[in-house]
């Protein structure tokens, strides 16, 4: 299970409104600690393996966000966020910190008044721990490849256009370019349509 927290806090600068979120959460469960894996691999002479090591854990994690309008159609958003590096992950993927930083603009300028286009870029990183598990043989939950023999934070820059075609119905076409995908500087970059 998972508990999740937040704190918002609304305010007006230079007239726009905006806000900042602070948000804490803890995900309870059978996980594994990273480094009994490679610990118990390198002992056995096998592939880490988190399953081994599994006992009732805690991963704890935590993220400033800020919300702000520039102007009526134009909004600005960042995220910064860092989880327990340590923790076998499975709530989401193998993130252990992550920065954002994006923008929306409304299509009142193009008379599109409910569509939005938005630009945002991302830097997703693991931490040494994780690396470490990786390149012993260890899976995540979408990360593993056998080994990571040259690491790198992951980089993301995604754009997207929503085009409302009714008043309840919108279309969303989204193109990602990720570099490092998965934290191997051996693959990629790679794109992603949808």
């Amino acid at each position: 299970y998972q508990l999740v927290g937040e704190v918002e806090r609304r305010h007006e600068l230079f007239g726009r409104p905006g806000k900042v979120l602070i948000t804490y959460y803890e995900s309870h469960g059978r996980m594994g600690l990273l480094d009994e894996a490679v610990r118990l691999a390198q002992e056995s002479n096998t592939p880490a393996d988190i399953a081994a090591v599994r006992q009732f854990r805690t991963r704890v994690g935590a993220s400033l966000s800020i919300e702000q309008q520039l102007a009526p159609d134009l909004g600005l958003f960042a995220r910064a966020g860092k989880a327990s590096g340590n923790v076998e992950a499975y709530e989401f993927t193998d993130i252990d910190r992550a920065l954002e930083l994006g923008l929306s603009l409304k299509g009142a300028r193009w008379n599109r008044a409910n569509d939005t286009v938005g630009l945002a870029t991302m830097v997703n990183g693991i931490s040494a721990t994780r690396e470490r598990f990786l390149n012993a043989g260890g899976l995540g939950i979408l990360v593993g490849d056998g080994q990571l023999p040259d690491p790198g934070p992951e980089r993301i820059v995604e754009t997207y256009y929503s085009a409302a075609i009714f008043s309840q119905l919108f279309v969303t076409a989204d193109f990602q370019r990720i570099v490092n995908p998965a934290y191997n500087a051996d693959r990629g970059p790679v794109s992603v349509f949808s």
